[in-house]
């Protein structure tokens, strides 16, 4: 894994994590409690989100990108 990315999306009140890059999605499966799990094409899973999840009050909104090194 080369980058992690958080965002979260206000309106919508939504926590979106990836593992890998968005652009691999293939299949989406809803888990259940408003999580989603996003899978590659091998099956792999390369992300998640986290529906109904507001922020604090007064927090407007948050995205951080993490990059590993080897």
């Amino acid at each position: 894994m080369e980058k992690l990315r958080i965002h979260y999306d206000k309106e919508m009140e939504s926590l979106t994590v990836w593992f890998d890059d968005p652009e691999r999605e293939y299949i989406v499966e809803e888990l259940g409690n408003g999580i989603i799990i996003m899978k590659s094409e091998n099956n792999e899973i390369i992300g998640f989100e986290k529906l109904y999840a507001p922020l604090e009050k007064g927090i407007e909104e948050l995205t951080l990108e993490m990059l590993t090194t080897s």
